[in-house]
């Protein structure tokens, strides 16, 4: 593949249009002159209104509501490039939805996120750029490459340049805990988990239900400025457990971040009403003004991605970007 960057096209579906844009100003490359619309059937309709044969083209598109229309969005866009002899199709996705389920754990379920990486293979990706899979493994699911960056870098640097040094970074999983604790050690604080349980009452036969969960803190948060980071905040509900769990153990103050801003159902009620100081996360997924509140802080991967897309192109390798110190992708500005 040639590195000539007339020969890089970048296109995007509807899924978050102000950051392939902001991309696209960054590579130095205009928006890929696409048509992506719904008939009055629901029928989504793509057209690309360029050449792209033997091209280098990026497919931008975050899977967010309306989610199936965003998929959709996707797997179309894809074919078309595929079937106007695209030289390579790399699907840029910065937020994989249904990566929850990403295994059988009950029966006759399915394994949506292997469905869904099966669906953008044979759509005709040719490999995969992601961020911050709520599973790793879901990675193997496909059989092209798939290189998934992190966020986490930009949420270290936001905090490391407030200087404090009575912060601790809590995990609010036992899951999660490996991640927290890389991004403890990143920051040279220490760590708590906030351990979660759910009690499942078998007295009811088919109605069964669960109780709330029941939660425990691994570590001293006393007078400490407590930083709460996950991958996700969805409903906003269990990162309000955490803080309030947080407060009566004795925390000065709770701070809250996360790679993917969902914001689902009225969760953005529950974070603007809560104790939580400050909420901060990037632009994976769009972010509506009705959502936005003085507590939410937006960091934006605009600038990785562009990195990425630049060296993708270019034949470089991708991952030096994570070794080198300092790497202004990976820095505020």
């Amino acid at each position: 593949m040639g590195s000539r960057f007339d020969e890089l096209r970048i296109f995007s579906g509807n899924g978050n249009l102000d950051l392939t844009h902001a991309i696209c100003e960054r590579v130095g490359v205009p928006l890929g002159d696409a048509t992506v619309t719904q008939f009055p059937n629901e029928n989504i309709f793509v057209r690309l209104n360029e050449s792209v044969r033997e091209k280098d083209v990026f497919v931008v598109q975050s899977l967010c509501p309306p989610l199936s229309d965003r998929i959709m969005e996707l797997l179309i866009m894809l074919d078309a490039c595929k079937r106007a002899s695209a030289g390579r199709v790399t699907a840029i996705i910065p937020y994989y939805a249904y990566s929850r389920t990403d295994k059988k754990d009950q029966p006759r379920v399915p394994i949506t996120a292997r469905l869904l990486a099966d669906m953008i293979q044979v759509a005709g990706a040719h490999q995969v750029v992601t961020m911050d899979l709520h599973a790793g493994q879901i990675q193997g699911f496909f059989t092209i490459p798939v290189d998934e960056l992190s966020a986490m870098s930009l949420l270290v640097a936001y905090f490391a340049e407030k200087g404090w040094d009575n912060a601790i970074i809590v995990s609010p999983d036992m899951g999660f805990a490996k991640r927290a604790r890389n991004f403890a050690e990143h920051l040279g604080v220490p760590l708590a988990i906030a351990e979660k349980r759910r009690t499942q009452d078998l007295g009811r036969g088919n109605g069964a239900s669960s109780s709330p969960d029941v939660m425990n803190l691994i570590g001293d948060v006393e007078g400490r400025r407590c930083i709460i980071v996950d991958d996700e905040i969805a409903t906003g509900k269990s990162v309000l457990k955490v803080a309030n769990l947080l407060l009566e153990r004795g925390a000065r103050e709770v701070y809250a971040c996360c790679s993917h801003p969902v914001l689902a159902d009225d969760a953005v009620k529950y974070l603007r009403d809560s104790p939580i100081r400050e909420v901060v996360t990037t632009d994976t997924l769009p972010i509506p003004a009705e959502k936005r509140w003085p507590g939410l802080t937006v960091l934006t991967i605009s600038k990785l991605l562009a990195e990425v897309i630049q060296r993708m192109h270019s034949g470089i390798s991708v991952d030096i970007i994570f070794q080198r110190r300092g790497h202004p992708a990976l820095t505020l500005e």
